[in-house]
């Protein structure tokens, strides 16, 4: 649940559907599907196999697969990149998991008739931007302080089924209104023209590359903390299955709830047919689509921030555990300590980018997942697939799968780390310095 919660974030319930709203929506999504399998859960196999190897933070662990004099420090700067970026990652993850917060209490203030405090929580503001930025750091401290079981895994374990259940009673909700089926039909309906459309390509690669946390020192983290008898294979299906579940899941909420907020009345496209402001849809028309449901606006933007909140928590503590995981393993510092010192250091750049809003948090946002994510992935699968000795990377995986050598699994997934993963990686990051 606590590595599945960190696949699942705000990227599945929201990035994913944008996406496949503005990359022909049944081909986006079949194109998704594909390199979910045929790329992410090969290199998150890769990365957990990694982890739990090294028994420790990336930094370490991937210092563990070769003896070389020069392989080790190489190894180790990969690690430590994994651990900047996703570090960066969550200085902007807090500010717009803030906004999540603010929007669902928006709800809350104007049924008690505060109309001023819910244009406040609505408005964009940098008093806004601080004070909610800080809740939601502080929130995420809490839960990574109380350690990996009564912190991380409890809180996963708790919040990746509500999540799941508030998915499906709203998506359940929206299928049945006005609007909801020409959505619908968008989203399943795959137009095999568009299939290989560079666009559509790019932006389902791009879009499976960062769902899975790959290349973010996550997924090395959390396999740092399995046992022996984990069977990691199987572990990373389960993971990849409920990551693709959730984003297809938002999709079937997203996508129609689009169509249901045109039928009434709330521009959706330019006259071009591009898709108006993707990146803030979720702060305008769903906000605009709440208000024309009449006494259900209330309750049901209150639920559906309060499932995006979920989200991004459980991605959240796994940004922050990451970090945290290599000062506590390079220092004497207690965890709560830890926790505080790495969160104070987060917080105080998520700060300065609120205060430069204009200049720094496009530019955070580019630097972290188009150009640092890709670099270092690239860099992990290459470890994987040529510095990693074969036969020590099959007797780890056989500890947790002992009959592995006589599957399916191992006959193809060598070949794919070596050859077609560090290809595909190369295309998403030419395509990003290219964009």
């Amino acid at each position: 649940m606590a590595a599945a919660g960190s696949a699942i974030g705000v990227g599945n319930i929201w990035g994913f559907p944008t996406q496949a709203a503005s990359n022909g929506g049944g081909a986006f999504l079949l194109v998704y599907l594909l390199f979910i399998f045929l790329l992410g859960y090969p290199m998150l196999v890769a990365e957990i196999t990694i982890g739990r190897h090294g028994q420790s933070n990336p930094f370490r662990a991937l210092k563990t697969l070769t003896q070389h004099p020069l392989g080790k420090p190489l190894a180790g700067l990969v690690g430590l990149a994994a651990v900047l970026t996703v570090s960066f990652i969550f200085t902007f993850y807090a500010i717009v998991s803030g906004w999540f917060v603010s929007y669902a209490l928006e709800p809350v203030a104007s049924l008690a008739g505060a109309t001023d405090s819910a244009s406040w929580l609505t408005g964009f503001s940098t008093s806004r931007n601080v004070v909610f930025t800080l809740m939601f750091a502080l929130l995420s401290l809490y839960v990574v302080s109380r350690g990996l079981e009564q912190g991380i895994e409890k809180w996963s374990s708790r919040l990746m089924p509500l999540l799941l259940l508030m998915l499906v009673v709203l998506t359940g909700y929206m299928l049945l209104q006005p609007g909801a089926s020409e959505g619908l039909k968008v989203y399943l309906v795959p137009d095999f023209s568009r299939v290989l459309n560079g666009d559509v390509l790019i932006g389902a690669l791009g879009q499976s590359f960062f769902s899975l946390s790959l290349g973010a020192a996550v997924m090395m983290l959390y396999g740092s903390y399995l046992n022996r008898q984990a069977n990691i294979p199987a572990l990373a299906a389960q993971v990849t299955l409920l990551d693709t579940g959730v984003a297809f899941m938002a999709g079937l909420l997203i996508l129609p709830a689009m169509y249901v907020a045109q039928h009434n009345g709330v521009t959706i496209f330019a006259e071009d047919g591009s898709l108006l402001s993707s990146d803030t849809l979720v702060f305008s028309v769903l906000p605009a689509l709440f208000n024309t449901m009449g006494a259900a606006q209330y309750p049901v933007a209150f639920a559906f921030f309060l499932l995006m909140i979920v989200a991004a928590l459980t991605s959240a503590i796994s940004m922050l555990e990451a970090p945290v995981s290599l000062v506590l393993e390079s220092s004497t510092l207690s965890r709560i300590k830890a926790t505080w010192l790495v969160t104070a250091v987060c917080t105080l750049f998520s700060i300065i980018i609120v205060f430069n809003f204009g200049s720094l948090f496009g530019l955070v946002i580019t630097l972290t997942t188009q150009y640092a994510q890709p670099l270092v992935s690239l860099c992990i699968t290459l470890y994987a697939g040529w510095v990693w000795q074969r036969n020590a990377v099959l007797a780890e995986l056989k500890s947790g799968y002992p009959d592995i050598e006589q599957g399916v699994f191992w006959k193809i997934w060598p070949w794919y780390v070596r050859f077609v993963c560090p290809v595909l990686v190369l295309v998403v990051i030419i395509q990003s310095f290219a964009g």
